[in-house]
């Protein structure tokens, strides 16, 4: 059985106005709120061809039909078009690639919060490390206890990375300013991927009391900031309780509980599903996450001279409104490849 022109059009139909109502879909309402050409009659036989072509599932309780997943990969893959933004929506955007625009890093993270209000979605703002191409500007030392200090790495982008270092030397406040502006000094103005031996040892011989304490700290620069550890930030969280499937308690604690754990989040965002220009969008069962399977996570890729800085998810309900958000990933893309 073909999945000809007028079974792409109703299946179509289907999948939008369930996204928007949540509510089985009939033969004799879906002929009243789509100007489909043909009659209920019609609508119903062909529902009926789409349910054994496996596109369709009708509920117990209803007598009204809802997409499957295999349905809504169709409507990604081929069925969807790019929904209208309003330009409320469009100024909001626009507003926050326009504060973050010098620091991209930073923009992932507060356009992340901004899409989370504007779809309802729950979305994860993920922040690649410092890549190895990032020339460094500033390097502080600060002393948090007898036993610890935070490695501060500044970058010509404004980026910042963070590292926690343990130490058995207790070294001063004053005396760790000396460091940092010695690091600085020998430092600034280069990418870290021209940290050769020879200016390593140039400048242990600089510090030379504080060597071993120069070891950690260039080992930490020259791997840690650059390996594929993530900073990752979570918004909306509670945004899936504004939908009914989500309403039974087991299930929202579920989800709750799921998205509380870094490590699930990063396995959700690494399964592969379908891929639309630079959007990663898994749907149900595709997810490798046993736990997200009843989800669909759309992923956006943000890249800078080729080096990955960060991606935005988006998690909701698998009748998720694809159609907005690949059209608010898509203005956001435009907005920030004009600009840099």
């Amino acid at each position: 059985m073909d999945l000809n022109d007028r079974k792409q059009n109703i299946l179509k139909a289907i999948v939008k106005d369930y996204i928007e109502t949540a509510e089985a879909v009939g033969s004799r309402s879906l002929s009243k709120r789509y100007n489909l050409g043909i009659s209920a009659a019609t609508i119903r036989n062909e529902m009926a061809d789409l349910e054994e072509l496996g596109y369709l599932i009708q509920p117990h309780t209803s007598a009204g039909r809802v997409p499957s997943e295999k349905a809504y990969k169709l409507y990604v893959n081929s069925l969807m078009c790019e929904a209208e933004l309003s330009e409320e929506d469009k100024n909001m955007i626009a507003d926050s690639v326009d504060e973050n625009i010098d620091h991209i890093q930073e923009l992932i993270h507060q356009t992340s919060k901004l899409l989370s209000k504007l779809t309802n979605y729950t979305t994860i703002s993920v922040i690649s490390s410092i890549t190895k191409q990032e020339v460094i500007r500033n390097i502080h030392l600060v002393s948090l206890d007898d036993n610890e200090i935070l490695l501060i790495v500044v970058t010509d982008r404004g980026d910042i990375k963070r590292v926690k270092l343990t130490t058995k030397v207790g070294l001063e406040q004053a005396k760790l300013n000396i460091i940092s502006d010695n690091l600085t000094s020998q430092l600034s103005g280069k990418a870290i991927d021209e940290l050769d031996d020879s200016i390593i040892e140039y400048i242990k011989y600089e510090i030379n009391d504080n060597s071993a304490l120069i070891d950690k700290l260039l080992h930490l620069m020259n791997s840690e900031l650059s390996d594929d550890e993530i900073s990752l930030t979570l918004n909306g969280a509670t945004n899936i309780f504004n939908y009914p499937e989500f309403n039974d308690i087991i299930k929202a604690r579920n989800f709750l509980g799921m998205i509380e754990e870094k490590e699930n989040l990063a396995t959700m965002i690494r399964s592969t599903g379908i891929q639309k220009d630079n959007l990663n969008i898994i749907i149900g069962s595709d997810n490798d996450f046993e736990l997200a399977q009843e989800c669909s996570i759309v992923t956006a890729t943000y890249n800078v001279d080729d080096d990955l800085v960060g991606k935005i998810s988006f998690i909701g309900p698998t009748r998720m409104d694809y159609a907005r958000i690949y059209s608010i990933i898509n203005y956001m893309s435009l907005l920030i490849n004009k600009k840099r």
